[in-house]
C-alpha cells in the first residue's frame, strides 16, 4: 500500500523540474538525498502514533488527539478543499501526459483523459477496498520491478556517461533552489503516511504499521535515489531539464530496449499512475470518513455502502473535487498546492509525538521513534524551512492555499455554533 501509493506518478516528472531548479549535478542528487532523510525522519516518527493510535483517518486523528478539534478541523478542511483534489489530480494528469507517447492529445484532451481516469477509480474503490488493494498490490510488484530494471540496464547497457556527475550545471544552485525543488521532490516521496489513513482497517496494527512505513519509506528512498542517478548518468543535467517526459527521454537511450524504451517506459508510467491513484483514492476518503464519523462533518459522509462496504458518499466526494481540479489546473499547479496545503499538518503530526509523551505518558507504545527526539526534530526543522522559503520566494500561489487553510477558521466557528460540533473523541 505505501509503496504503491508513493511511486506513481511524480519520479516519472518532477527529476526534470528539480534539474531545471537546481541545475548542478551534485545538488540535484544532495536534494533528493535530503528529501529520502526528511521522509524517512517523519515515517520513524509516524509509525509510533500509527502503533498506539490505529485510527482512520490517520493525521487527522493524531492532531486530533493531541492538539483538539481545531487543528484536526482544519486538516480535514484542508484534504477537502486543496490536498486530495490535488493529489488525484496531478496523478491523473501524467497518467494521461504519458498516454499522450501513444495517441497524441491537445492540452484540453489531456484533462479530459486525466478527468475520466479519477472517475474509473473513484468507481473502482466503491467496489470495495479489497478489489482496490489487490489491485495495488499487483501494480506495486510490476512497477517497482520495473524501476529496479531501469537502473540495472541503465548501467549495463546505457548510453550515458560518469561526466554527467561532475560537469556544470546551467546555473549555480542555492539554498532557495534546493528548498524550492524541494517542495516536488517532496511530491514524489509523499505516500509515506498513507498507510496511516486506513490504520482503523489493518490487521494486527502494532506490528503491521510501523513495519510498513519504516520499510516501505526505506525502499522508496532507495529506489529513487537510484533511478535520480540512472537519469543524470544517460542525460546529462542541462538536458534533464528542458524534458518534461524524462523517463522516456532515458529508456530511449538504453540500447537493450532497441530503440523502443521510450513506448516501454511509457506503458510502465500508465500502470504506475493508475495504482498510485487508485491508492490516493483508497487514503483519502478515509479522512472525510473520520471527519464524519467524529462529528466534525456533515454525518451523511461517513455513510458505508451496504452492499460493498465501502466509504462510498467520501469517495463520491473525492472523486467529484479531483474531476474539478484537474480540469482547472496543470501539474505543477496541482502539486505545488498538494504539498504546501499537507506539509503543515505532516508536521503537527509530528509535533504531537512531543505532546503526546507529556500529556499521555501511559498511553501503550508498542514502538518507540528511534533517534527521539532528534529524528523528529529533524523532519519539523526541515518543514519549516521549506515552507517559509516557499512564501518568501512564491508569496501569491502560497498565500492562496494558506488563505484556503485560515478560512477553515470561521467554518470551523460556525459550524460550532450551529451545534453541529460535537466530537467524539481528542
Amino acid at each position: 500500500m505505501l509503496v504503491g501509493s508513493t511511486i506513481g506518478s511524480g519520479i516519472y516528472r518532477v527529476p526534470a523540474r528539480v534539474a531545471d531548479l537546481i541545475g548542478e549535478p551534485q545538488m540535484i542528487l544532495f536534494a533528493w538525498v535530503l528529501g529520502g532523510v526528511i521522509a524517512l525522519a517523519g515515517a520513524l516518527t509516524m509509525a509510533e502514533l500509527a502503533a498506539a493510535m490505529p485510527r482512520s483517518g490517520g493525521v487527522f486523528a493524531y492532531i486530533l488527539e493531541a492538539f483538539g478539534p481545531l487543528p484536526a478541523f482544519l486538516f480535514g478542511w484542508t484534504e477537502l478543499a486543496v490536498i486530495r483534489a490535488s493529489a488525484l489530480g496531478a496523478i491523473a494528469t501524467i497518467f494521461a501526459e504519458y498516454l499522450g507517447y501513444f495517441l497524441p492529445l491537445t492540452a484540453a484532451q489531456v484533462r479530459y483523459v486525466a478527468a475520466g481516469a479519477v472517475v474509473a477509480v473513484g468507481i473502482l474503490n466503491y467496489v470495495g477496498v479489497q478489489t482496490a488493494a489487490r489491485l495495488m498490490n499487483g501494480v506495486t510488484l510490476i512497477k517497482y520491478a520495473a524501476l529496479a530494471a531501469i537502473v540495472a540496464l541503465a548501467v549495463t547497457s546505457g548510453e550515458g556517461s560518469a561526466s554527467h556527475f561532475s560537469g556544470p550545471g546551467a546555473h549555480a544552485a542555492t539554498t532557495s533552489l534546493v528548498f524550492t525543488a524541494l517542495v516536488s521532490i517532496m511530491w514524489t516521496y509523499d505516500g509515506w503516511a498513507d498507510l496511516a489513513f486506513m490504520g482503523g482497517e489493518v490487521r494486527d496494527p502494532a506490528t503491521t504499521l510501523p513495519r510498513a512505513l519504516i520499510l516501505g519509506t526505506t525502499a522508496i528512498v532507495i529506489i529513487y535515489l537510484c533511478l535520480n542517478l540512472a537519469f543524470l548518468y544517460l542525460v546529462p543535467a542541462d538536458e534533464m531539464g528542458s524534458s518534461a517526459l524524462i523517463a522516456a527521454t532515458a529508456a530511449e537511450r538504453i540500447g537493450a530496449f532497441g530503440g523502443k524504451g521510450g513506448a516501454i517506459i511509457s506503458a510502465v508510467v500508465l500502470v504506475s499512475c493508475l495504482g498510485s491513484l487508485n491508492g490516493s483514492m483508497m487514503t483519502g476518503p478515509r479522512i472525510f470518513f473520520a471527519m464524519a464519523d467524529q462529528g466534525l462533518f456533515f454525518s451523511q459522509i461517513a455513510t458505508v455502502s451496504p452492499r460493498y462496504k465501502s466509504p462510498s458518499v467520501a469517495i463520491g466526494l473525492a472523486t467529484v473535487l479531483g474531476v474539478g481540479y484537474v480540469l482547472l489546473n496543470d501539474f505543477q499547479q496541482l502539486a505545488d498546492k498538494f504539498i504546501l496545503g499537507i506539509w503543515p499538518f505532516y508536521a503537527l503530526a509530528v509535533a504531537a509525538v512531543f505532546v503526546l509523551r507529556r500529556t499521555q505518558p501511559d498511553l501503550p507504545r508498542p514502538y518507540r521513534t528511534l533517534g527521539y527526539p532528534v529524528v523528529p526534530a529533524i523532519f519539523l526543522l526541515a518543514s519549516v524551512a521549506m515552507v517559509v522559503n516557499a512564501v518568501v520566494t512564491d508569496p501569491a500561489n502560497t498565500g492562496v492555499t494558506f488563505g484556503i487553510i485560515g478560512a477553515g477558521v470561521p467554518a470551523y466557528f460556525l459550524w460550532r455554533a450551529r451545534g453541529r460540533g460535537s466530537v467524539k473523541g481528542g
